[in-house]
């Protein structure tokens, strides 16, 4: 499919956007077919700065799965979630309706937020868009940015870049971090729930050992850190929030707390004073609820996914050690 979309975006005829004065955008398609919860929340930075650029623009979402309604619940940006089912066959009736939906409605612009995903390119392409943004690399961006290798802030100056040539004025802000946007009352419901299972006011050190693939690490590799982790820190709870597989790489031996919900997983999270994961979306969730997240790399490049919210950091397993891990763990749980 890349093969045969790779030329989608790239004629002189889709590039030259360039118009007499400021475009009007008022009606915004954003194009991210994928149902994964770490990809979804990954596109919350580029729902931010449309809301500040363009604050009266609604948006349409064009994804994939059903976890969408709860991560993007309280963006008042965001018009309609289009859903495609996460297998086409297994609803085609829904699949089809999704793709006549972006060919009915009518939308000042049409944004792929990943250069690399055919099935946005191609609905870039068949969305009824007076203006289409391909998600196509600049190669100007990275000597600009030396971030903008990360997945959630190459769209977000892509689209300033793109935006300067219908008119605006380029922002030159921080890109806004990950944000599920919990509501007080489920902040609240967080801290009841923690405060039930811990009993204490001591900070707390909240693990999910799980991942998928090759990301995940063994039982052995979190036994050894889970035992470092209480010998360094026997002041603080530490407790395993679990996957929705109900799975534990160190036996159970925490206290442990498991909700399918995202929303409530969230605001639970949000409520501990450090979340250590690996790459997943888990390890998002942590960093949009805006919990200070340390991420566990050893496959995937740290400067594409790594959380950079409130003291975060990344950690590559590969070129360190577990003195180092408990370390990053020290310097976030006693900030000096």
């Amino acid at each position: 499919m890349q093969k045969l979309t790779k030329n989608i975006g790239t004629s002189q005829t889709d590039r030259n956007i360039k118009t007499p004065g400021k475009a009007e955008i008022t009606s915004i398609l954003i194009s991210r077919p994928n149902h994964r919860l770490g990809n979804l929340l990954l596109i919350t930075p580029l729902l931010q700065e449309i809301s500040e650029t363009l604050p009266y623009a609604k948006i349409d979402l064009f994804v994939k799965g059903n976890l969408s309604p709860l991560v993007f619940k309280n963006y008042e940006n965001v018009h309609r979630i289009i859903q495609l089912p996460k297998k086409p066959f297994s609803d085609f009736s829904k699949y089809l309706t999704g793709w006549l939906t972006i060919k009915k409605n009518r939308y000042d612009i049409v944004i792929n937020v990943v250069e690399g995903s055919s099935s946005g390119k191609i609905s870039a392409q068949f969305a009824n868009a007076k203006y289409r943004f391909y998600g196509n690399v600049n190669e100007e961006i990275p000597l600009k940015y030396s971030d903008s290798g990360h997945m959630a802030k190459y769209p977000v100056y892509s689209f300033r870049s793109y935006l300067s040539e219908l008119g605006y004025a380029e922002s030159k802000k921080p890109v806004a971090p990950l944000d599920l946007k919990l509501s007080d009352s489920e902040l609240a419901e967080g801290k009841s729930i923690l405060q039930d299972l811990v009993k204490n006011d001591k900070k707390t050190i909240c693990i999910f050992t799980n991942a998928t693939g090759n990301k995940i690490y063994s039982e052995m590799w979190w036994e050894d850190f889970y035992q470092r982790l209480k010998t360094e820190f026997p002041e603080s709870n530490i407790i395993e929030i679990l996957p929705v597989e109900n799975t534990s790489q160190i036996g159970f031996k925490a206290p442990t707390y498991a909700n399918k919900d995202i929303r409530i997983a969230g605001s639970f999270i949000a409520n501990t004073d450090v979340f250590i994961a690996a790459d997943s979306g888990m390890m998002h969730l942590g960093a949009a609820v805006p919990t200070t997240t340390i991420g566990l790399f050893k496959v995937t490049n740290p400067d594409s996914y790594e959380p950079y919210n409130n003291l975060s950091a990344a950690i590559n397993t590969e070129t360190s050690n577990i003195n180092d891990w408990i370390g990053i763990v020290k310097s976030v749980l006693d900030p000096k």
